[in-house]
């Protein structure tokens, strides 16, 4: 097949550079967006002249006709014409004659692929946006019912102070929100429009680039023709945010993983949620949160591919960049894969109130709200933490809880111990004593809770 950028040369491309070369089997993806980008070039070059309107009208006529036919299934496309924009102005010369061949005028694939990629970026991620909310909704509305539930919290995994499932809860809402915050500040920076940039240095033709971007539905245009086509910072940036909403699924994931162990047993997962053994006929797996936690090493990569594929790129263009599509739309189908599972999963699963209650009740959680307790009765912290980790040594080598010792245990290692200290260190005390904006008591959950409901409110109209 003729290439349409052929005219300097005298001998066709090897097969083998051809198939190496082409980028059509990823990029096919973008066909809308570069219809669309096309069909608003062509109007404004015959709406400022610059082509003949009846041109201009018979090249986005022929545009909307291959839109239908790919849609249709009635289009192949065709390795030998590299990628989806030569592909689409082949059918299009093919289809309309020499009036298709004035669809290029003022552009260079260079503004043309940048276009495409930002428009289809902000497109999926309209898309990633509603998974988002959807999963902030799934947590919320699971917090709601466990503003009562006490359970351990912990540091270094081990056992530090009681908790509440739905402050654990909220703690990811809150870890989520920041990401929709991020994909929100994101798309303020990719909302810009390219076309006119031509491979690196504008165009001797007036564009009407303002024109185009409105077309678009863009905020504004790209101030650097340079720039323009030489960065995809818009797509390492999107990454980045794409890896830490992965990196949140997965320190999520690896709690539900301990969670469901029989030596934990917070939660079960729903058996729809879970796999078998092909061995063992007793097991039941958290193959979904596993998955999501081992998907996430897989969107870290893309990230890091991103990167170094720049790193080292002089201005302008340079066929390296190629490489940017697979990498970001890997990264977009995996997270767009793991929210829907991930917050079904979230959704269906068991959580065993009573194991989190007696799992709270180990590892003298309450340990801390003792020392306070000494603390209100006037003895300062840093002697009240020495006499409180005594104690603790002691039932220890006694092999009680603090709550199991009697009073004249607690009398041996200081005297302003009383009857009251059993009612200051319950799992319900030690919880609902913690008042403090942002922290387990119920009241102050239940706070948390109505903000985020209504910041759910908020955005959910926008």
């Amino acid at each position: 097949m003729a290439k349409l950028w052929g005219g300097r040369f005298q001998k066709s491309t090897d097969k083998k550079v051809d198939d190496f070369n082409s980028s059509i089997r990823f990029d096919k993806r973008m066909y809308k967006q570069d219809i669309r980008g096309s069909i608003a070039h062509a109007t404004m070059l015959g709406k400022t002249g610059i082509i003949p309107k009846s041109d201009a009208d018979k090249i986005v006529e022929g545009l909307y006709g291959i839109l239908s036919d790919i849609e249709n299934g009635k289009v192949e496309f065709l390795i030998d014409a590299e990628d989806i924009h030569m592909n689409i102005e082949k059918l299009l010369t093919d289809r309309i004659g020499e009036a298709g061949k004035r669809l290029h005028t003022g552009r260079s694939r260079n503004d043309q692929v940048a276009l495409d990629l930002r428009m289809y970026l902000l497109d999926e991620t309209n898309t990633l946006r509603l998974m988002l909310l959807h999963l902030l909704d799934v947590l919320l509305s699971l917090a709601k019912e466990h503003t009562k539930t006490i359970m351990p919290g912990y540091t270094h995994l081990q056992k530090a102070q009681p908790v509440t499932f739905a402050l654990h809860l909220m703690a990811y809402f809150e870890m989520f929100r920041r990401d929709l915050s991020r994909l929100s500040d994101w798309r303020k920076r990719c909302d810009l429009m390219p076309l006119g940039a031509g491979a690196l240095a504008g165009t001797t033709y007036l564009l009407d680039r303002g024109f185009v971007a409105e077309q678009l539905g863009f905020s504004g245009i790209t101030r650097n023709s340079l720039d323009s086509v030489s960065d995809r910072d818009f797509a390492i940036e999107l990454a980045g945010v794409i890896s830490l909403i992965m990196v949140h699924l997965s320190r999520f994931s690896e709690e539900l993983i301990l969670w469901s162990s029989h030596e934990f047993s917070f939660v079960e997962m729903d058996d729809a949620f879970s796999t078998g053994s092909s061995i063992m006929p007793q097991k039941k797996n958290p193959d979904v949160a596993e998955l999501i936690r081992g998907k996430t090493g897989r969107v870290i990569g893309d990230l890091s591919g991103l990167m170094v594929m720049m790193k080292g790129l002089p201005l302008a263009y340079n066929k390296d960049m190629q490489e940017d599509k697979e990498q970001i739309f890997d990264a977009l189908d995996t997270v767009m894969l793991c929210l829907p599972v991930f917050c079904d999963m979230l959704a269906t699963m068991t959580v065993k109130k009573d194991n989190m209650l007696r799992g709270s009740k180990g590892g003298f959680t309450n340990a801390t709200d003792a020392a306070d307790y000494l603390v209100k009765k006037g003895m300062p912290f840093r002697q009240a933490h020495e006499v409180i980790g005594n104690l603790v040594f002691y039932a220890i080598k006694e092999n009680k809880a603090l709550d199991e010792l009697t009073l004249d245990e607690f009398k041996n290692f200081c005297d302003m111990f009383d009857e009251d200290i059993y009612t200051a260190i319950s799992m319900q005390t030690c919880v609902n004593e913690r008042k403090v904006p942002g922290g387990p008591a119920e009241d102050a959950v239940n706070a948390e809770i109505a903000e985020a409901e209504a910041f759910l409110g908020s955005v959910s109209e926008n």
